[in-house]
């Protein structure tokens, strides 16, 4: 099972950069992929990685990060002068920040159209070799009371 965790901007809006980095990596490493409206600012996702370099251990194996942001190329005059005035008044909302544990999340591309995120299948060999014993033995007790 994967669970996404949506995170509103006005969660992280007041918190200082070390807190909104923080508050988003411990959401990470519970193996939740986080759903941020708007974006963090390129200083603050150079330190969210550089952070994440430095705690990467057996079980914590790193994140997988991607923003998507509106194609201003499209847009005509009024609404890049729109989109520049709402982030003045209200802060950097534009745009959706996906960020999620590297052991879950195998990689995150980017279509004009539409967001494709691949995850990892979690091997869960040493359940499925558990139960395999367990039904050799029970198979073998079922055959020495038949007998």
């Amino acid at each position: 099972m994967v669970t996404f965790q949506f995170v509103p901007y006005h969660d992280i809006d007041k918190l200082s950069s070390v807190k909104r980095i923080n508050k988003l990596l411990n959401i990470v490493k519970e193996d939740k992929i986080v759903l941020m409206e708007g974006r963090l600012k390129k200083e603050e996702e150079a330190d969210l990685i550089e952070i994440t370099m430095e705690e990467i251990n057996s079980k914590f194996k790193g994140i997988e990060l991607s923003v998507v942001y509106p194609d201003k190329k499209k847009q005509d005059v009024m609404n890049k002068i729109k989109g520049v005035m709402t982030n003045i008044l209200l802060g950097n909302r534009q745009g959706m920040t996906i960020i999620g544990p590297a052991n879950i999340v195998k990689r995150i591309e980017q279509n004009p159209d539409k967001i494709e995120l691949f995850t990892k299948e979690i091997n869960n060999s040493n359940n499925n070799n558990q139960k395999q014993n367990n039904s050799k033995r029970s198979n073998s007790k079922k055959k020495k009371r038949k007998k």
